[in-house]
């Protein structure tokens, strides 16, 4: 039996299970979003058919069947547009999870570090065993543009530390800021020595560099033109084929205009959605996950 499979996504699937595929609607699926569109797209091409076949009575010695030939050109143009378009896009999503996968293992490793260097029972730290989970906490937040920080634990300490934070404007900032502050005491207190700093140095300046990656892909998005062109060449692809089809396939353009944008419409919604990986669609990054992973571990090495 094939165990389930988690492809850092918000779904849970086995990639060998075709048939669940085919016959089993999900959240995500574009028909869901693209069902309206579909009717409309549906009655047009049959009001195109019946217009042509019944009023203007077009024969297959038309003119117009020469916009086929047309058309083969003008889809192998679309299709590299496509191709591209989604290149771009998992480009960008499968970025955002490396970075979060640098973050988990930067995370440990600050927390191995740290528990070992540190004497046990201290409050510097007590205060870094919730402040480095609670950076990951803070960059989900920022990237998704959330107000509300959730707490890690129930300690009051914890709690009080943290009250003043749904008023930052830039929260992964404060709480990096944070764990250098404790870093920084410790060193002044002569808890580590400056070799010791350096070691654990390195960890500490991925987190910055990791939030600014994270900011880079969120806000840059698909240069408008690119995009704006790609959904009007679609647009008007689709809406020209059943001038172009009809006088050789008949009523059967229908269903094959309305299959063909399903198709082209759904790459690009697809497309849409992933370019963003820090989302809560169902197609983006678990970030909750991921948090609570960086938060049990983190836990467990300190503990």
């Amino acid at each position: 039996m094939f165990g389930i499979f988690y492809f850092c996504t918000m779904i849970a699937y086995n990639p060998k299970d075709w048939f669940t595929f085919i016959f089993r609607f999900h959240k995500s699926d574009t028909v869901r979003q693209l069902f309206p569109m579909i009717v409309a797209i549906a009655i047009y091409s049959l009001l195109v058919s019946y217009l042509e076949i019944h009023i203007i009575h077009i024969s297959k010695e038309s003119q117009l069947k020469n916009l086929s030939l047309i058309y083969s050109m003008l889809g192998f143009v679309i299709s590299l547009l496509l191709v591209f378009r989604t290149n771009t896009a998992y480009d960008r999503w499968w970025e955002g999870r490396r970075l979060w996968g640098q973050l988990i293992n930067c995370s440990r490793n600050l927390s191995v570090k740290l528990n070992q260097l540190l004497p046990n029972d201290t409050i510097h730290k007590t205060a870094l065993k919730s402040l480095i989970p609670y950076f990951a906490v803070s960059l989900k937040a920022h990237l998704r543009n959330e107000k509300t920080i959730p707490e890690l634990d129930e300690n009051a300490q914890t709690k009080d530390r943290f009250d003043f934070h749904s008023s930052i404007q830039h929260l992964p900032n404060q709480v990096a800021k944070e764990i250098f502050e404790e870093i920084d005491l410790l060193y002044k207190e002569g808890t580590i020595t400056d070799i010791q700093l350096l070691l654990i140095n390195n960890d500490y300046q991925q987190f910055i560099e990791i939030c600014g990656a994270c900011e880079r892909i969120k806000n840059t998005p698909i240069p408008y033109s690119y995009s704006a062109f790609l959904k009007k060449f679609i647009f008007f692809y689709i809406m020209l084929m059943p001038f172009a089809y009809v006088a050789s396939l008949g009523y059967t353009i229908i269903p094959v205009t309305v299959f063909t944008f399903y198709i082209l419409t759904s790459i690009e919604l697809i497309a849409e959605e992933i370019e963003n990986p820090f989302g809560s669609d169902a197609n983006d990054l678990p970030l909750d996950e991921l948090c609570k992973n960086i938060n049990r571990t983190c836990s467990e090495i300190f503990s």
